[in-house]
């Protein structure tokens, strides 16, 4: 439509406004009425999931159809978004379905939480491998962005899904004609005898500290916008409220500054992410001494070639518009990701430090009787690993270009781009995803700051919670019913008698609750009136149990009478059946749940709930059930203790220890003290004198 209307230049403007505001409305309002869970990267969320939290709705029929369909309407509509993120979560989605699918089938092993997990795993493998066709890339970013602790044992699992889903993605290319045959994404033809030479290095080194400050502005600039727009009551009435006028506006400005005839004609405006990348990753250069030349080789040169204004103008303009463009296009609530249009404007930089080098060394670097010619499009290729890598805090983008391009003859100038690019990045800020999960308040355990020493002096004991919810052996009904009416937990701790408090294991809430559905059942009910029934003569019983089990019986003084008196003995039998023990042989007990000892320290409890992706964990002493902990109060502690501005917060029963403690003194606790601490403490079971605790 666009290119139909040349002759008038309104008309243009508005079929190339209209289009991408349309799709992006559309993506919008379909996405927050049937599926608000689909909204975003999806990654933040996996990693969260993946780390043994439960999100509810974010792996459900209604977001995979959200998820594809406004995926589908914002990458059509050209604006600067991603799709790496939304295919991990797309891929994450099928794998839980075919989960569900496979369970109702056979059950057995694909009921098992350990298996989901393993498919989540290779799920997320599976998004990135066929979003860059990529296998090998796609299993090393998945466990860089989704895992702190990864088990080997899903690593052939992730390769084998990654690669059949990279396969049968450039084969759709080769059925619609659109390849020959099976080749690389952007396929580059750099010299691979020796591509570059030892006095490009410094230039490369430089364009990954760059691209490290880079990528930590812009998680800044995409956080920032973000808390703006949440602390602004005027903006969040008129846009927030009414979640389509916010991403139609973002568009509409975006769709005006990249009209081709306007401003758009110095930015290569006219190109989609795909068209420039292939341009940017050409091997040719595109000038020397700053004097435009003739490229017509390269099949869309007319986006970067300005009468007015040369190659190093478009380049510089491409990336300071595109970079903020990307910071608020993401911000958007439609499925989109930010890796792709970082990745592109990484390259634009790496071309812009390409071109300068060959505009100072127009004849290339003459070194031992050899001429190396200056090659822009690799140093494309570097920007592109680094500024992504260090926007995403991985090292897997650098596996992931060589994959994109068919080659690693940069291999060594991307390997030292990237990891210098991720050392400014960290250092600065963190991740692109876990900026988003701080900015949504997932439930996700952070990580422990390196060179912080008070962690090692927390205990569990100084961050657990004390007043613990359990029952016992011989806890009623009654008691039951109080303890599911006023808790929230999912579980529930088994305890031998409240005077020992030996835990015995837990039982989840679900259990019971059916053990309490069990003991109060209709069936006991009317079993209970036809055992009354037969005790007496009356005529009143029957009548009442018949009132009871039929709706249609008609209303009258004396049904009604014969009614309540019915719930009198209902009620009369339910108080009774309230104050009988509990019964537990109908009951799924786990006779071994998660332990902690109240004298571990906070860094070894983190590191066992990121090893296990632990939700809680109990803590006991000598057996005896003293407090539980979880991801909540465990965080807390990390993000206490652990501050922006370094300052030490010591924990409320710190005081008691010796205040000389530093992370190099052992952990380890003499026996004695342990006796001395738990002298007072009998054992239920076959208690010991005290002097047995005495070192021989």
């Amino acid at each position: 439509m666009y290119g139909g209307l040349d002759s008038n230049l309104l008309l243009q403007y508005i079929a190339w406004v209209s289009y991408p505001v349309v799709l992006i409305t559309f993506s919008a309002g379909f996405t927050q009425i049937l599926a608000p869970q689909a909204v975003g990267s999806g990654i933040p969320e996996m990693k969260t999931i993946l780390r043994g939290v439960v999100l509810k709705e974010y792996l459900t029929f209604k977001t995979f159809v959200a998820k594809v369909i406004g995926l589908t309407c914002a990458l059509g509509s050209g604006m600067p978004l991603g799709k790496e993120g939304p295919f991990v979560h797309v891929a994450s989605l099928c794998a839980a379905l075919l989960s569900k699918f496979m369970a109702a089938l056979f059950g057995g092993i694909y009921m098992n939480e350990l298996r989901n997990t393993e498919m989540l795993s290779a799920a997320c493998a599976v998004g990135v491998g066929c979003c860059f066709a990529a296998p090998i890339g796609g299993v090393l970013f998945s466990i860089e962005v989704t895992s702190t602790f990864f088990a080997v044992r899903n690593y052939w699992r992730g390769f084998f899904a990654a690669t059949f889903s990279a396969f049968i993605f450039r084969v759709l290319a080769v059925w619609n004609q659109e390849e020959e045959t099976i080749t690389a994404l952007f396929k580059t033809r750099f010299r691979l005898d020796f591509p570059f030479d030892l006095q490009e290095l410094p230039a490369f080194a430089i364009l990954g500290l760059a691209c490290g400050f880079g990528g930590a502005l812009f998680v800044y600039l995409n956080r920032l916008i973000v808390e703006c727009m949440r602390k602004q009551k005027t903006i969040n009435k008129l846009l927030l409220r009414k979640r389509l006028a916010y991403p139609a506006l973002v568009t509409l400005l975006v769709s005006t500054l990249t009209f081709p005839p306007g401003f758009g004609q110095f930015m290569a405006g006219k190109l989609t992410q795909h068209e420039s990348l292939v341009a940017l990753f050409d091997n040719r250069t595109w000038c020397r001494q700053g004097v435009a030349e003739e490229f017509d080789y390269i099949s869309h040169h007319h986006a970067w070639k300005h009468p007015q204004v040369n190659v190093f103008i478009t380049l510089v303009l491409f990336i300071i518009m595109k970079f903020w463009m990307s910071a608020v296009a993401t911000t958007m609530p439609v499925p989109c990701g930010a890796f792709m249009p970082v990745f592109l404007i990484g390259a634009a930089f790496g071309r812009l430090v390409g071109e300068i080098m060959a505009a100072m060394f127009p004849d290339g670097i003459h070194a031992n009787g050899s001429v190396y010619p200056i090659v822009p499009g690799g140093y494309a290729v570097v920007g592109a690993a680094a500024l992504s890598g260090a926007v995403t805090h991985t090292v897997s983008t650098a596996v992931i270009v060589f994959e994109l391009t068919g080659q690693i003859s940069h291999i060594l100038p991307v390997m030292i781009a990237v990891i210098l690019a991720n050392a400014v990045a960290q250092a600065l800020q963190p991740s692109l995803y876990d900026s988003i999960i701080r900015i949504k308040k997932l439930p996700y355990l952070p990580e422990l700051g390196m060179g912080h020493h008070e962690k090692y002096n927390i205990r569990v004991e100084d961050i657990m919670v004390r007043d613990v919810r359990f029952i016992t052996l011989t806890s009623s009904y009654r008691e039951l019913q109080e303890m599911l009416l006023t808790g929230q937990l999912k579980t529930l701790a088994l305890v031998e008698s409240r005077d020992s408090m030996i835990l015995l294991g837990s039982i989840e809430k679900l259990q019971l609750q059916s053990l309490l559905s069990l003991q109060l059942s209709r069936q006991r009910r009317l079993t209970h009136l036809r055992r009354l029934l037969l005790d007496s003569d009356a005529n009143d019983n029957l009548t009442s149990l018949t009132s009871l089990t039929s709706d249609s019986a008609p209303a009258s003084p004396r049904h009604s009478n014969a009614h309540q008196g019915v719930r009198f003995l209902i009620a009369e039998w339910e108080e009774q059946q309230l104050d009988e023990p509990l019964d537990f042989k109908n009951s799924k007990i786990d006779p071994a749940p998660f332990q902690l000892v109240e004298q571990t320290s906070l860094h070894k409890t983190h590191t066992i709930f990121s090893l296990l992706g632990l939700d809680h964990a109990y803590v006991t002493s000598m057996g005896r059930l003293v407090g539980v902990v979880s991801l909540k109060e465990l965080r807390k502690a990390i993000e206490g203790s652990v501050t922006v501005t370094g300052v030490k917060v010591r924990p409320p029963l710190a005081s008691f220890r010796d205040s000389g403690n530093t992370s190099s003194i052992s952990e380890v606790t003499e026996l004695h003290k342990l006796c001395i601490r738990h002298r007072g403490l009998s054992l239920p079971r076959e208690p010991r004198p005290p002097d047995q605790c005495e070192v021989e």
